[in-house]
């Protein structure tokens, strides 16, 4: 995702790799980020739990 700055902090987004969704509701447990986190706060070493997809390979579904 190329400008995080754009993102609303309920923006979901999913993984252009395996269609994985972040959804910030949810958070993401296999990292221990909790529910609530927008993806733009996501931590820099942050990957996709599901294929290890770096984060710039995420595109916002809404």
């Amino acid at each position: 995702m190329g400008n995080r700055d754009v993102l609303r902090p309920g923006s979901r987004l999913e993984c252009k790799i395996c269609w994985w969704v972040y959804d910030p509701a949810l958070g993401d447990p296999q990292w221990q980020i909790a529910p609530g986190t927008p993806f733009a706060d996501l931590p820099a070493h942050w990957r996709c739990p599901n294929c290890d997809g770096d984060a710039e390979q995420f595109l916002m579904l809404e």
